[in-house]
């Protein structure tokens, strides 16, 4: 059992009833890791014992991608016991398990396993709920693959919580609760020749206008936050953010299905989602090794959908949201279904 740490910050009170229903229902080793690299150390400790994480969808997010650079994803059933505020954990919502400690700590103990599609792409990045085309950089700046633990976009290192959660929260880069840049009070004043950051290290007295203006910056140019156009109820796949309806945004993309093309660098595009387990009835209950891919066109053109197993985006540098991550910048990637590529362990069906 992997307890993430935002998740026992965030939501104490929850992780203490999964971890209590989990114990008493079988026997457990609980593991307290404490950051990306004690996250990594657990998972791979756990011998023959099947792997329960809890934590929100960063964290289930970081199983996946874990299992899956050691080529052990399709033999190792993962469990989930979703912890953290709704929009936190729409993924796994979405996945269908349950958000409630106890419901998904009971489907831990007994539910059964299920074959979940997932997406590749050609840098070995893995989908599980869907990405989109535009990203809404308005949310923030965009996270890194990986940054299940909060990267810097800037220098790729840990931010002091790494929690999905609004930009404001994203921007400070400290724990809930705490002031500054150093973790210390808004009335502690700095120590020393100068301020530091939370390794120790000196930062410049410029370093928080510098990043101010940045976020500002790109908070002027970001030319769509949302579903393209659209407002964002709830803000789920975003995992937090602002709401509201935004300018559409006109994209100059080269987008091909199965080799068939949708839409080229002539035709402006307003976005484009791409949606794996989408064939022949699949989705959650049952894997179809088909995505949905649904590209929209300004003006409130009729959508183009198809199904395809790859799916392949080309144009001027653009960025994409995979399932609560950013990715980018590129100018092209493909994303490739891989059926039943994964097992979750879901709520026995009635």
């Amino acid at each position: 059992m992997v307890i993430d740490p935002v998740a026992r910050r965030t939501d104490g009170e929850s992780v203490r009833i999964a971890k209590d229903v989990l114990c008493a229902g079988a026997g457990a080793k609980i593991c307290l890791p404490e950051g990306p690299a004690e996250f990594a150390q657990a998972l791979a400790r756990r011998g023959r014992r099947r792997p329960v994480v809890i934590g929100d969808d960063r964290a289930l997010l970081r199983a996946v991608a874990l299992l899956h650079k050691e080529r052990e994803l399709a033999g190792v059933p993962l469990s989930m016991v979703p912890v953290g505020p709704p929009e936190t954990v729409a993924l796994s919502r979405t996945l269908g398990l349950p958000t409630d400690a106890v419901a998904a700590a009971r489907a831990v103990l007994n539910g059964g396993e299920r074959p979940m599609d997932l997406l590749t792409d050609d840098s070995d990045g893995i989908v599980l709920g869907g990405l989109r085309i535009p990203c809404g950089e308005a949310d923030g700046a965009p996270a890194a693959y990986g940054a299940a633990y909060g990267v810097s976009p800037e220098r790729g290192e840990p931010t002091a919580d790494g929690a999905p959660g609004p930009a404001a929260a994203r921007d400070r880069a400290v724990p809930p609760g705490e002031g500054g840049l150093s973790g210390r009070a808004p009335s502690e004043p700095a120590k020393g020749a100068g301020p530091t950051d939370l390794a120790g290290r000196h930062r410049p007295w410029w370093a928080p206008a510098a990043r101010t203006a940045r976020t500002a910056l790109s908070l002027l140019t970001a030319p769509a936050a949302g579903r393209w156009g659209a407002g964002r109820p709830g803000a789920a796949e975003a995992g937090g953010g602002r709401r509201g309806r935004v300018p559409t945004q006109r994209l100059r993309l080269r987008i091909e299905a199965d080799g068939a093309l949708l839409a080229d660098l002539d035709q402006p595009v307003r976005g484009v989602s791409v949606v794996p387990g989408a064939g022949d009835g699949g989705g959650a209950e049952r894997p179809g090794g088909l995505a949905e891919v649904i590209v929209h066109w300004p003006g409130g053109e009729r959508p183009v959908r198809v199904r395809a197993r790859a799916v392949t985006v080309s144009g001027a540098d653009f960025h994409y949201r995979a399932d609560t991550l950013v990715g980018g910048p590129v100018r092209t990637r493909t994303w490739t279904v891989q059926q039943g590529a994964w097992r979750l362990q879901l709520p026995r069906q009635r």
